[in-house]
């Protein structure tokens, strides 16, 4: 009677720890930062931090709106410089703000003389406060999320 007794509850330990044990060799998948969104988070363009950055291009690629939340936390008005094969553009952020480029009724900022066809990325380079320039790769979408189709270019 006792070796069943003991044999059931071998079998009963083997099936939870078989069971529960997976959390221990795998890794956990809230403690891995990715942007859950279509664009990239670029927070190593300090001062400022850039939040779901992508480029909306023509079906070429030729042209492309640059859709982004900048984010300035600090107390000086700062510029957000953007550039993208060779052309770079400001975008000034008040002091504890937001600029929403796209978004919430904001125009995007709209680069030309590109070759960013849809479905790839492109490097872009972010430059704020005295800061170094930094590099990132930024993905190209087109009008197929419903969505973004009044951000692609019209030529």
């Amino acid at each position: 009677m006792n070796t069943r007794r003991l044999a059931s509850v071998a079998l009963a330990a083997a099936v939870v720890l078989s069971t529960a044990g997976c959390s221990m060799i795998s890794p956990q998948a809230t403690t891995i930062s990715y942007s859950a969104a279509e664009g990239v988070n670029i927070t190593h363009s300090a001062p400022l931090k850039v939040r779901n950055a992508l480029f909306v291009a023509n079906e070429k690629g030729t042209e492309a709106n640059f859709l982004a939340a900048i984010v300035n936390d600090t107390d000086t008005d700062e510029t957000l410089l953007v550039g993208i094969e060779g052309t770079t553009q400001r975008v000034p952020v008040a002091a504890h703000s937001t600029v929403s480029l796209g978004f919430d009724g904001a125009d995007p900022l709209l680069f030309t003389g590109l070759s960013a066809k849809p479905g790839t990325d492109v490097r872009t380079t972010f430059q704020s406060g005295t800061g170094e320039a930094v590099e990132d790769r930024v993905p190209v979408l087109d009008g197929t999320l419903s969505y973004l189709k009044d951000f692609v270019p019209a030529n």
